[in-house]
């Protein structure tokens, strides 16, 4: 049988309700993640956590460029989004949510450290230049397939699930346990299609447990 891992996406407090880049009911994603968090430990499986880890002054930061948050650019040739200053290192933004239950996370994968370019995945940033530890890590661990949620649907964790499906995994989405930013109305209900059209399975949490 496959190893299987639960990856938690970005569970951090400024996307949480009264953080720098608050995603609409994103704290609603922490109940269905302890939820998975006890499911996968009581089966010995490996949970594992991406952070968002900036730098001050990173490049995808509006306050940089002067220009206003949420509107679109271009970061060293690549497409941005333009974000309001969020999850600088060492930051209280930057922190899990307090309500995570963090004991059972097995590891956690710092992403987004590179001033010039963000790193909306947990496995690369968005160029594709730097791959960050988390899948060599679960390499040597022979984990196959992956059990994914978290912040925000239609960034962080889109692009995590279509890398880790490029990369060979398999890939289950959790969609209530996660919340999109949707800067446009149907960004999230797009980034489920995607996920679907490359190959990720979704469910919802209750569905995931009646199989």
């Amino acid at each position: 049988m496959k190893k299987r891992a639960l990856l938690l996406v970005d569970l951090q407090n400024d996307f949480c309700a009264g953080g720098a880049l608050a995603v609409p009911d994103g704290d609603s994603a922490i109940d269905v993640a302890n939820a998975m968090i006890g499911y996968s430990k009581a089966r010995g499986e490996i949970i594992v956590a991406s952070q968002d880890w900036h730098p001050e002054k990173h490049g995808s930061f509006a306050s940089v460029h002067g220009t206003e948050p949420y509107t679109q650019g271009e970061l060293n040739g690549y497409p941005q989004t333009w974000w309001p200053d969020h999850c600088i290192q060492n930051s209280e933004g930057a922190a899990l949510h307090p309500l995570l239950n963090q004991d059972g996370i097995d590891a956690l994968f710092h992403k987004g450290e590179n001033p010039l370019i963000d790193s909306y995945s947990a496995f690369f940033d968005n160029g594709r230049r730097q791959k960050t530890d988390l899948d060599s890590w679960l390499r040597e661990r022979d984990i196959a397939s992956l059990i994914v949620l978290g912040l925000a649907t239609d960034y962080c964790v889109k692009f995590t699930v279509l890398d880790a499906l490029d990369l060979g995994y398999e890939v289950t989405v959790i969609t209530d346990g996660c919340r999109g930013v949707n800067v446009s109305p149907q960004d999230s209900l797009y980034a489920f299609q995607e996920m679907s059209a490359a190959g990720a399975t979704l469910v919802t949490l209750s569905d995931f447990f009646c199989h």
